[in-house]
């Protein structure tokens, strides 16, 4: 999976000025600059259309087509292409918020009003694999560049720049290409569904596999970093073994607890860690299967599971403990434990150097 660095794409969210795109755009920058391209309309004959000096959410006006076209010089052409003045005005930015375990960073510049017009946010709820799509983003440093594919498929998972799994990612065959990182993924009528975040490639450039967090994700991480500069979400304080490498040690379900910190509210509540002796052998730790009522069987199960509550609420977490019942290392059992863990505040507040505004 490859989520190129440096130059990226964003979506301007509002009025106020605040600038959406992924984290790991600006993760290592030092400073941000946002490029806003205006739509420069002439004043001594502006377009006859009543919807063209309000409807800039998308390169093109709605129903245009059937409309007729605008020239540059607002003249109304039913047959030559439209041509549109633009203006380029780059603005020094400053970080917002960020949220590392969903990819997302919200910028802010200082821009009038008028040269801003928020993208058209869609929903991300009843996309059916099969549906248009739109990309618009830098690939590059083309910036503006309009590709257009299809869903094709949903339901898919791609990991954070922090290793955390992000789900219920689209993924489309819409040329994606390093630059295109935080642009906009929109359905036919120019409504936002998605965030572009990544491609799979084995050569770093489109191969038709892009994916997209979905925008009722991106709206819910969005107006909390606006609000309140940070998302805090509730840990266990453990580190696990990953589901593909727990596979090779027979355990088809479940999250393996690696390490459990004394400082972590998993410690006090009894759960157990990986352990090797000094002669080598490996005592398995405990194994997560249940969070409350769902089943947990894999790490972005449990990324799911604890999402729903938050810091300072207590849990129920059922684990699987192999217990020795002889002197071999065959004389085991499987016990399941309920433990209950008080849940705290993530870590994951990585800061990103001079971008903060605060």
């Amino acid at each position: 999976m490859d989520v190129p660095l440096g130059s990226g794409s964003g979506i301007v969210w509002d009025e106020k000025g605040h600038i959406v795109t992924n984290y790991h755009v600006v993760r290592q920058a030092q400073s941000a600059q946002v490029a806003i391209l205006t739509r420069v309309v002439p004043e001594e004959n502006p377009p006859s259309l009543s919807n063209t000096a309000t409807d800039t959410t998308s390169l093109f006006p709605k129903r245009r087509q059937q409309q007729g076209l605008v020239s540059s010089k607002g003249e109304k052409s039913d047959s030559e292409p439209a041509t549109i003045d633009y203006k380029r005005t780059t603005y020094q930015a400053k970080v917002v918020g960020v949220d590392p375990g969903k990819d997302i960073a919200v910028l802010k510049i200082d821009a009038p009003a008028s040269d801003l017009f928020p993208t058209q946010l869609g929903t991300s709820k009843n996309l059916r694999v099969g549906q248009s799509v739109l990309a618009i983003g830098n690939p590059f440093g083309l910036d503006h560049t309009l590709t257009a594919g299809i869903i094709s498929g949903m339901g898919r998972e791609v990991k954070s720049p922090i290793g955390r799994p992000i789900t219920n990612v689209i993924q489309t065959d819409a040329a994606i290409n390093p630059g295109n990182s935080g642009g906009p993924l929109l359905d036919s009528y120019g409504g936002l569904i998605g965030l572009n975040t990544a491609i799979y490639s084995p050569s770093g450039a489109s191969a038709g596999i892009g994916f997209a967090i979905p925008v009722d994700s991106v709206k819910f991480i969005v107006e909390t970093l606006i609000r309140d500069g940070k998302v805090v979400r509730p840990v266990l304080g453990i580190s696990y073994l990953e589901s593909s490498q727990s596979k090779a040690l027979g355990i088809t379900k479940g999250v393996l607890v690696l390490d459990v910190p004394e400082s972590s509210p998993a410690f006090k509540a009894g759960m157990k860690g990986t352990s090797r002796s000094e002669s080598g052998l490996i005592t398995i730790g405990d194994i997560i299967v249940k969070v409350e009522d769902k089943a947990i069987n894999k790490e972005a199960d449990l990324f799911e599971a604890l999402e729903s509550f938050k810091p300072g609420d207590r849990v129920r977490v059922t684990v699987d403990r192999v217990e020795s019942t002889g002197p071999t290392s065959r004389d085991v059992r499987i016990k399941q434990v309920v433990l209950v863990v008080e849940l705290r505040a993530s870590k994951e507040l990585a800061k990103t150097s001079r971008l903060y505004a605060r």
